[in-house]
């Protein structure tokens, strides 16, 4: 691969990265609210003891576990987009 083409490739998944990054955060703030709201939502289903209250906790619940399979996908693209970044940069140098 010529240089040039993997410096465009590399401007490529840095771009990537960064934005991945910045993601990375915004759902993690995401996912301490979520989860806290399912916190209390399982509190107020336990005090209550009610359908509508368990109602509230299940869908509370279901998306906090949302956000954190969302959150481990990102993850997961963050590893891979590294890996791709040390590959290029190790082309780079070679």
């Amino acid at each position: 691969m010529a240089s040039s083409s993997v410096e465009r490739a590399l401007i490529e998944v840095h771009r990537r990265l960064a934005k991945a990054r910045e993601d990375l955060t915004v759902l993690d703030e995401q996912l301490l609210v979520l989860a806290d709201a399912a916190d209390e939502a399982r509190v107020r289903s336990l005090v209550a003891d009610t359908p509508m209250a368990t109602h509230e906790h299940t869908d509370a619940q279901r998306h906090a576990d949302a956000a954190s399979r969302a959150r481990a996908a990102l993850v997961a693209t963050i590893a891979s987009l590294e890996q791709r970044q040390d590959e290029l940069l190790g082309r780079l140098v070679l």
